[in-house]
């Protein structure tokens, strides 16, 4: 998804200083898309780990291609980009 390596340029050479209290919106935004592709595949929702700001990246990545692999339906998809764009816009 286009929006996800977006978000991941903008983010992936942020120092901790920088990452300070941003953190969380973030692994939220994790914790959601691995909820959803739990739900698509009909699976027990699992917490995702809460890994340093420098992993969250990677971590949003690997959800986002979970999600990608349940198949979400057209609308679930544009939700998922909204919320990116949500976050990006809050993080700059």
């Amino acid at each position: 998804m286009r929006a996800v390596e977006l978000l991941v340029n903008q983010v992936g050479h942020w120092t901790p200083e920088r990452w300070r209290d941003r953190g969380e919106p973030v692994h939220r935004l994790v914790q959601s898309f691995a909820d959803q592709s739990a739900d698509l595949a009909s699976t027990p929702r699992r917490p995702v780990p809460r890994l340093s700001d420098l992993a969250l990246p990677d971590q949003l990545r690997v959800v986002t291609a979970d999600l990608i692999a349940a198949g979400p339906t057209p609308a679930q998809t544009a939700a998922a980009a909204a919320d990116l764009a949500a976050l990006r816009t809050l993080l700059t």
